[in-house]
């Protein structure tokens, strides 16, 4: 430990962590808080957007995920994986789902231990129902917004965030 922290009192400890710390500047703070805020309103708009297919966004991430897999159907592990939830929260995710007859969970006839979750008919007709609207949202309040430029240097900087958080995340 440095000299000068160990002889320090609490109130000029304080003032060194502050010192040291890499505070960030106007400009990365508004655009943090600006971050923050746009997509919690996002998400609460597309929200309410589904509201009328009796779904939320995590549903509707869910049966997308389901739609573009092979037969419609994901291992659980797989699934929660790509939802980004836990193995409970993919559980209580799918509760709601299968209460609705969107999707099914069915046992691997070849290991007991697998299941997978497999998009029902009903499923398919209320994702073909509700794409369409939720593409028209989301380029409403996002995409037509912007510049196709823009565009590209948002999908560019989510990426790099990504695959930054997919590394401290591990």
């Amino acid at each position: 430990m440095h000299k000068m922290v160990a002889d320090a009192t609490i109130f000029e400890f304080l003032y060194i962590s502050c010192m040291a710390t890499n505070w960030i500047s106007t400009a990365e703070m508004m655009a943090w808080r600006s971050f923050i805020t746009t997509t919690g309103d996002l998400l609460r708009a597309i929200e309410r957007e589904l509201e009328p297919f009796d779904l939320d966004m995590g549903d509707y991430q869910l049966l997308v995920m389901l739609s573009e897999a092979p037969e419609k159907q994901l291992r659980m592990s797989d699934l929660a994986d790509a939802l980004r939830l836990t193995r409970g929260g993919l559980t209580r995710r799918m509760e709601g789902v299968v209460k609705k007859k969107l999707v099914s969970r069915v046992q691997s006839s070849e290991d007991g231990r697998v299941a997978f979750a497999q998009m029902t008919a009903k499923g398919v007709a209320t994702l073909n129902a509700v794409a369409p609207e939720h593409v028209e949202t989301v380029r409403r309040l996002m995409i037509d917004l912007l510049t196709p430029a823009e565009v590209k240097a948002v999908g560019t900087a989510f990426s790099k965030i990504r695959k930054n958080l997919a590394k401290e995340l591990k």
